[in-house]
């Protein structure tokens, strides 16, 4: 077998492979977290208010639990493949790798210290608060006339659970939960101060691997925490970091979900792009998707038995003979009833037109790019010198030239799969209140072809020509009930999904055994408490005498004239109608043929006897054959 012909297009891109792209995506945005909760006396005793319309107070061990148990629902939904550990210190009973006192790792069976989250992970932890102090127990683990340092341990405990993968293509970090300011406070002298040195050399020994090390403090507004007496040096805050650093911001376990949410909410790479400003001139940019639609997640095949992810191979095997035989490393392509054999290394040539970089073509002032111009959601760029030292150096420069001229840059970007021209458009710092509202860099948006942009008049216009155009009454009453129903200072991320949120919810439910499903509101539904206002009622009636006159009745209308869809279906009835008297299904399905008619032929039977048409081939058959009574 020298070559062969596959059913798909020989010419089709290998590199758009989906399951290679998501394979790879796992690879490069893999992220591994320790937990790592501070369990002495003094995060039971301590509490505060559980929201701002709930006076009940909750104690910070409480709140911090909560916190995790609600990032590890979302982290299995959104970013499964990420591990994790839970590791409590200060603790009476131990249990880690090293066997080091007052640090207790919590796990369930089936699953390593640093692993992937897990149902039962998420049920158990749930409970663990119950059980706590009979279990693990709570006690100070830095005492005075001793040298027992629980932090230390905790995180050299952290460092070790982190110690596979690589931090070239792992993200690491270690997520502290603490109200305890100074945890050596009841330590006196040089030992205080030999403690001190011993913790912040641990730490810096982990930072130096590629472990970051964020601070979740829990605080009270009468109990301030004060992060300068040691965890400033700890996590590495200068002194103009401290007054940016907010730890009242763990008031209230609504604001420390918010909190820890943002932080397991990391901007990840979505890809490392080559910019070729001139010839012998690039520098390395990072790209980043900022918003993009909510899907549900992909389907995972599953073996019935162990419940297992199912890997997919092909094979070849041989018509003739049944043996397995290698892929060919020949395609061919019928052209003038001849076969135009190619190797696979020359069909890679073909397809490889552009390598993918992204190349400057020049400048435009910003007045040429038009709204209209951006068909789907930009991409964020931010130089990088990890593979080309300079990099952010050139960039600051093209950046602020850029702003100072009013232009943006034209550039072309795109694989074999899709080319295209592309705008970047750099934006400068924004900064509110000591605080980054926008950072700087650029926004890379795909411009269109020439046949992605129609005049809306060739969609909406009659046969004749003449397009209908608004009268400037109806266009002023349009513009009042527009102004009316305005939502003021609008966002898309201020209304969930309600279709994924319900999904979701089921999906917990299941994994969880839980007994009822979380009722979930529909954001999205219309305000009918705001429409009723006077003032919008008056507009939209306003708006539709202009249109419709006053003696409009909508009810009428819509009985006496059929709707363009309703035309379709009826013109699409009559003729396959008239096409399935061209055929005998009761001899094509008694002689087993209705499997060599084509989709739209058998679509024609379906049609005209009001049966659903979805569903592949395979399915139209079955369902032909099903209400022949075959």
């Amino acid at each position: 077998m020298d070559f062969e012909h596959e059913s798909d297009d020989p010419f089709r891109d290998d590199e758009d492979d989906p399951d290679a792209h998501l394979s790879l995506e796992k690879e490069s945005t893999k992220e591994y977290v320790v937990y790592l909760v501070d369990a002495s006396p003094k995060m039971f005793t301590s509490t505060c208010p559980a929201s701002a319309d709930d006076q009940k107070e909750e104690s910070h061990f409480h709140i911090a639990l909560s916190c995790i148990s609600q990032s590890l629902k979302n982290q299995i939904i959104n970013r499964s493949y990420d591990e994790l550990a839970i590791c409590f210190f200060n603790t009476r009973e131990k249990r880690n790798i090293q066997e080091l006192s007052g640090v207790f790792v919590f796990n369930v069976p089936e699953r390593d210290y640093l692993d992937r989250p897990t149902a039962r992970l998420i049920k158990e932890f749930d409970r663990i608060e119950e059980s706590f102090a009979k279990d693990i127990g709570s006690q100070h683990g830095i005492v005075p006339g001793t040298r027992e340092n629980s932090l230390y341990n905790a995180i050299w405990v952290a460092q070790a659970l982190l110690r596979k993968g690589s931090a070239k293509t792992v993200d690491k970090r270690v997520l502290l939960f603490t109200n305890e300011d100074d945890p050596f406070g009841c330590i006196k002298g040089a030992i205080k101060s030999d403690m001190k040195r011993m913790t912040l050399q641990r730490a810096k020994d982990a930072q130096d691997l590629g472990i970051s090390i964020e601070l979740l403090p829990l605080s009270h507004p009468s109990d301030p925490f004060n992060v300068s007496q040691f965890y400033a040096e700890l996590i590495g805050l200068e002194e103009d970091e401290l007054a940016d650093f907010m730890p009242s911001s763990g008031n209230k376990l609504e604001d420390m979900k918010d909190q820890l949410r943002k932080r397991m909410f990391k901007k990840r790479i979505v890809k490392k792009l080559k910019f070729i400003i001139v010839d012998g001139i690039s520098i390395e940019l990072n790209s980043y998707a900022l918003i993009r639609p909510t899907v549900p997640g992909a389907i995972t095949w599953l073996d019935s038995v162990t419940n297992q992810p199912l890997k997919s191979e092909r094979t070849f095997i041989c018509a003739d003979t049944g043996a397995l035989v290698e892929e060919s490393t020949k395609r061919f392509h019928p052209y003038k009833n001849q076969n135009i054999v190619f190797s696979t290394k020359e069909l890679s040539e073909i397809k490889r037109f552009s390598t993918g970089h992204l190349h400057l073509l020049g400048f435009k002032p910003l007045s040429c790019l038009r709204d209209y111009y951006n068909l789907k959601p930009s991409t964020f760029l931010y130089p990088s010198d990890e593979a080309m030292d300079g990099s952010i150096c050139i960039f600051i420069a093209l950046h602020r030239s850029m702003i100072q001229l009013k232009r943006f840059a034209v550039a072309f970007y795109g694989g074999s799969s899709r080319p295209q021209l592309v705008a970047l458009i750099a934006q400068d710092e924004i900064i509110q209140s000591g605080g980054q509202i926008e950072p700087p860099g650029m926004h890379m948006i795909s411009l269109p072809y020439s046949d992605d942009i129609r005049l809306v008049e060739e969609r909406h216009s009659e046969k004749v020509g003449m397009v209908t155009r608004a009268s400037n009454d109806q266009i002023k009453k349009a513009a009042d009930v527009i102004k009316r129903i305005d939502l003021k200072d609008f966002s898309i991320c201020q209304f969930a999904n309600p279709g994924l949120q319900r999904h979701y919810a089921v999906l917990q439910a299941l994994a969880l055994e839980e007994d009822e499903i979380p009722e979930i509101k529909d954001e999205t539904l219309p305000d009918e408490e705001g429409l009723a206002r006077p003032g919008v009622v008056k507009a939209l009636e306003e708006f539709k005498t202009s249109v419709y006159g006053e003696n409009y009745d909508e009810e009428c209308e819509a009985n006496a004239k059929p709707s363009e869809a309703s035309k379709k279906r009826k013109a699409q009835a009559e003729v396959a109608t008239k096409e399935c008297e061209n055929y005998d299904w009761g001899e094509l399905a008694d002689t087993g043929k209705l499997k060599d008619l084509t989709v739209v032929e058998l679509k024609y039977y379906l049609t005209a006897h009001n049966l659903p048409v979805s569903g592949k081939k395979e399915a139209l058959v079955s369902r032909i054959l099903t209400h022949m009574k075959k």
